[in-house]
């Protein structure tokens, strides 16, 4: 593990790390994960999910969700986000992902600066908390690794615009697909979904 990377914020509390995955796509869910690790939990290749390759979060997913005390991964979906937007989405989804956890936290741990109290739970927004701390990183693992998977098999329903490849992120080929087939049922109407949107727009 990285000098880094803390195992806790409050030692002898029983603390959540959340972080949320897909904030910045144009398809496809937000996901999140709450995830409660040991106190004494060690792995030296933990980090934040995105300087890590994906051979190493799938063997960490494996780890983490066999070791965790409690783990639970929630989503919002696209129809969500358009109803309330991409930052209340993704808190929203973090609250779920914290209500399902089998085993209540005393304290939360949030990735980013921006949380809505979760009721009876305090908590601490840390900018970059997925390579400050052990169990945010782990979330960030979880986050990302379920919706990959869930954009993998999308994607085979929905080959044109290369899902498994993009994950739903904004590429060139995934905006030139938009512009050549349309939206599907998965594309977040409320971003700016192809070029020459973002070209009337500036």
């Amino acid at each position: 593990m990285e000098a880094s990377l803390k195992p806790c914020l409050n030692p002898g509390l029983l603390e959540a790390g959340c972080d949320e995955a897909g904030r910045g796509c144009l398809a496809g869910p937000v996901f999140a994960a709450a995830v409660i690790l040991p106190e004494k939990f060690f792995h030296p290749k933990l980090n934040d999910s995105k300087k890590i390759s994906e051979k190493q979060r799938e063997e960490l997913r494996v780890v983490i969700e066999r070791e965790a005390i409690a783990y639970c991964v929630q989503q919002c979906s696209p129809q969500e986000i358009d109803q309330i937007n991409i930052l209340n989405a993704s808190i929203l989804a973090m609250h779920r992902a914290i209500s399902g956890l089998e085993v209540k936290p005393d304290f939360l741990l949030i990735d980013g600066n921006r949380f809505k109290p979760y009721p009876g739970t305090p908590h601490r927004c840390i900018v970059k908390g997925d390579s400050k701390f052990a169990a945010i990183a782990a979330a960030s693992i979880l986050a990302k690794t379920y919706r990959d998977d869930f954009m993998l098999e999308l994607s085979e329903k929905y080959p044109p615009y290369l899902w498994h490849k993009n994950k739903g992120y904004p590429t060139q080929e995934h905006r030139k697909a938009i512009e050549k087939h349309g939206v599907s049922p998965h594309h977040r109407n409320s971003f700016k979904l192809t070029e020459r949107q973002l070209k009337l727009n500036l």
